[in-house]
């Protein structure tokens, strides 16, 4: 269970907020962007062939976010791909309030720093309307994965959704949040 006031959201509400306010100039703190979910999916595409590969991802992807995932399934057959309709592809979990909070601040402060040749994350990673994607090649960056129990190397893809945001505007909520991006 997370804890009952997390980290970033204190420090949201008492240097964040105030910083935005005062370098976009805007007129009350509900207009203020703030970070509404995050959502973490792992397609698994070698399930097709192997089940116990999809279950390891299901156990990784609850251990690394404390959250049972949802499995995804395939809409439609595709022969090329060896896919039914219905057949298993992927995993994913939305985390929101305080298990998003303890979410991102292990994602900064512990599994950034662990991912090897890091210079930064994108900064042109924006959807348009101020969401942030970005993706992992495996998920042995997380300390929560047991490195004896992986068989295959799995990555994933994170979406920051951010509530009243553009590009701009979430960029910096990101980097006052400590996100490393690149300075070019």
């Amino acid at each position: 269970m997370p804890s009952v006031n997390p980290r970033l959201k204190t420090k949201y509400g008492s240097e964040i907020v105030p910083a935005m306010r005062e370098r976009f100039g805007y007129p009350n703190v509900m207009a203020v962007p703030r970070i509404e979910k995050i959502t973490v999916s792992m397609g698994v595409g070698k399930a097709t062939e192997n089940q116990k590969v999809m279950e390891a991802a299901v156990t990784d992807l609850a251990q690394i976010t404390g959250q049972r995932p949802v499995v995804t399934r395939s809409r439609k057959s595709i022969s090329q791909f060896r896919l039914r309709q219905g057949q298993a592809v992927g995993c994913k979990v939305t985390l929101r309030g305080a298990r998003m909070y303890e979410f991102l601040d292990r994602l900064i402060s512990v599994v950034i720093p662990r991912i090897r040749d890091f210079r930064g994350l994108r900064r042109n990673a924006f959807d348009g309307r101020g969401n942030y994607n970005f993706g992992l090649t495996d998920q042995l960056v997380f300390p929560e994965v047991n490195l004896d129990k992986v068989d295959h190397q799995q990555g994933m893809n994170i979406t920051i959704t951010i509530r009243n945001g553009t590009n701009e505007t979430s960029l910096e909520l990101l980097r006052l949040f400590g996100m490393p991006f690149r300075t070019n």
